[in-house]
């Protein structure tokens, strides 16, 4: 079989810690997102993905992050049979894969058209109402391509610390205003955890920046009317930490036990 030759930088090359991080976890013995497309795309990929510096616990937290965003996508699409997702900077995550949605909802997956092409190489086309549209999300013309007629989940994972703060603004309230009703559901890091970012092996090693930390999530909650903090789960307090390795769980302890660290992120759901 020919392997992808990736030739992505910067930002764009992060995708594949995550992508990894997953494939990882789907081999572990107690896997948390058995998440086998994933390990399936790696397979497929020419890369060094030593470069990630994902091993074990990390590897862990990813699948627990994503579970988290999974689980509350679920929920949402169980109260809302006939729904619009939002998959934002969905890079090579196969969340519409594992989630399975209903043929009654609309699921978009959007990134920039290289990323989709890839996307489309090395990942199965799902099934039901699934369409992609190749743009950046901070951009003014893709939302216009989404009806704006049913409650609407967006989801982004791995974004908005990419983002600058008057980007990220811009692009909530932009979602906001185009829907009915719906939810918001991401991570983030705080201020923290921005200025650590070059402890982070798949930022540093693809020469990513990151730009905007969360401290108090509820302030969002004034960017538009009826937008309102319904969790903010910190990510060294995750639903599943046991599922992660003993030296996972002795780091993540330390850390919750540091003020400041135990902030360093967090996933965020808020409703509108």
């Amino acid at each position: 079989m020919d392997r992808e030759k990736i030739t992505l930088s910067g930002t764009q090359e992060t995708m594949l810690a995550t992508l990894y991080g997953r494939a990882l976890d789907s081999r572990a013995p107690n896997s948390i997102l058995r998440d086998h497309e994933a390990a399936k795309a790696v397979a497929r990929i020419d890369y060094d993905f030593r470069k990630t510096g994902i091993k074990g616990t990390s590897a862990a937290g990813v699948a627990l992050r994503a579970k988290q965003l999974d689980d509350w996508t679920t929920q949402f699409l169980a109260e809302h049979q006939e729904a619009t997702v939002l998959h934002l900077a969905c890079g090579l995550d196969t969340r519409v894969h594992r989630i399975r949605p209903p043929s009654t909802v609309r699921w978009f997956d959007v990134d920039y058209p290289e990323v989709l092409e890839l996307r489309e190489r090395l990942l199965p086309r799902p099934e039901g109402d699934y369409r992609m549209i190749g743009a950046s999300v901070t951009g003014d013309e893709w939302l216009e391509e989404v009806p704006g007629d049913r409650p609407t989940v967006a989801v982004f994972e791995g974004l908005s610390m990419y983002l600058r703060e008057e980007e990220g603004k811009r692009l909530i309230q932009r979602i906001t205003a185009r829907f009915p009703s719906g939810m918001l559901l991401f991570d983030c890091y705080g201020t923290l955890g921005i200025r650590l970012q070059k402890m982070v092996p798949a930022v540093r090693n693809a020469g990513a920046t990151l730009h905007w930390g969360i401290d108090d999530p509820s302030e969002l909650e004034g960017w538009h009317h009826g937008l309102t903090l319904l969790d903010a789960v910190r990510s060294v307090d995750m639903p599943g930490m046991d599922k992660m390795p003993a030296s996972g769980r002795l780091s993540m302890w330390v850390l919750a036990h540091l003020p400041g660290f135990r902030d360093v992120g967090r996933i965020l759901r808020y409703r509108f």
